[in-house]
């Protein structure tokens, strides 16, 4: 398989990470995720100038029509410098959804002014008491006619905050998991906002009878598992970028810190370590780049577990090892190591946790073939 990147796409990486690199470093960072939004609408907007937020949209739907590599390259470059900007959260999962199962009307009355930057999306689907990959929710819905209400509590909502209109999962009344839009200032929507351990933001979100349109034509169960490996994808990439620019902070720590009159680097063990820290980068690297593969094919829940699986390993190893080699200063919220740490632990909390994903391993093995003897 050829890996390498083509100019388009180089330059996409490129333009992203200048982007991203001149709007954040350490500082500029702490500061933007401790205003009230915690993120960046002028980074949004631009963003949006560069085709970013429509990237993984068909151009029908007022997208760029790229796939997936496009879109994982992007992530990465956010993982790198930790950008704040919802991108996962308000764009990939929920335009997505969308994408896949909405009305040609729906489509195209949404999507452009989400990947224009101007409509903000969030994703609905967590309750209290639920685990991945369990799909089912006790948010009901209650047809009257052709009109839809929503009664229910979601919890966590990953930037339910700030959206102007959420996708939001529900019982159908006939049974089966069906997914409707709710405006986020309808009646009957309650929203409590907070800030999670990776400085983000999310909400709990009541619905007690709220207005709602059904999203396409009915189930989604099947669309909802295939746009959540799209989300595993951008999940693992992400983490990809966290996972160099700590490595990065740590080498370069190690050839900078002295103790007893030579650098840290001068120490074999040491540097054994931040070998076997490479080591573990490059595993989760090549799992990232399988699961985006897999994609152009078919969205496959199978390999996204074990591409999730081994990327959650290899940060938690690099995560704890930068912060063991850092020592004191690694874990203040002055220093950045501390937050990438953090990033990666929510990420490997989020949309199953490695148990989660070797439980779903662990169930397939009867699945594979016996080899002959």
């Amino acid at each position: 398989m050829d890996f390498d990147l083509t100019d388009e796409q180089v330059m996409l990486r490129g333009t992203v990470r200048d982007l991203l690199n001149r709007h954040y470093n350490p500082e500029s960072r702490l500061a933007v995720t401790e205003t009230g939004l915690g993120w960046s609408r002028e980074v949004w907007g631009q963003l949006a100038e560069l085709g970013v937020l429509g990237l993984s949209f068909a151009e029908k739907d007022g997208g760029m029509g790229a796939g997936p590599v496009e879109t994982m390259l992007v992530f990465e470059e956010f993982g790198r410098r930790l950008a704040p900007e919802p991108l996962l959260d308000a764009v990939l999962v929920p335009g997505g959804l969308i994408s896949a199962a909405g009305s040609a009307d729906q489509r195209q009355r949404i999507l452009p002014e989400v990947a224009a930057g101007s409509k903000l999306l969030a994703f609905a689907h967590g309750e209290p008491g639920t685990r991945w990959p369990d799909h089912a929710v006790e948010t009901t819905a209650t047809a009257d006619g052709d009109a839809y209400t929503l009664t229910g509590l979601k919890n966590p909502v990953p930037h339910g905050d700030c959206a102007d209109e959420l996708v939001v999962s529900a019982t159908l009344p006939g049974g089966g998991l069906g997914l409707f839009l709710v405006a986020a200032a309808a009646e009957g929507v309650t929203r409590t906002p907070y800030r999670t351990v990776d400085s983000l933001r999310g909400a709990q979100v009541e619905f007690a009878a709220a207005p709602a349109e059904l999203l396409g034509s009915g189930e989604a169960t099947a669309t909802l598992e295939s746009v959540l490996v799209a989300a595993q994808a951008g999940l693992c990439a992400e983490s990809i970028g966290a996972m160099e620019e700590s490595l990065r902070l740590t080498t370069d720590y190690l050839k900078t810190r002295k103790q007893f009159g030579v650098t840290l680097s001068k120490f074999q063990t040491l540097t054994q370590r931040a070998a076997n820290m490479y080591v573990s980068l490059e595993l989760a690297r090549s799992m990232s780049y399988y699961l985006t593969a897999a994609l152009v094919d078919s969205p496959d829940p199978v390999i996204a577990s074990r591409a999730r699986l081994q990327v959650g390993r290899s940060a938690r190893h690099i995560g704890q090892e930068a912060i063991q080699m850092h020592g004191g200063i690694g874990v203040t919220s002055e220093y950045p190591v501390s937050h990438y740490v953090a990033r990666l632990t929510a990420i490997e909390r989020t949309l199953g946790s490695g148990l989660e994903h070797l439980r779903v391993l662990s169930a397939q093995i009867g699945e594979y073939a016996q080899p002959e003897l």
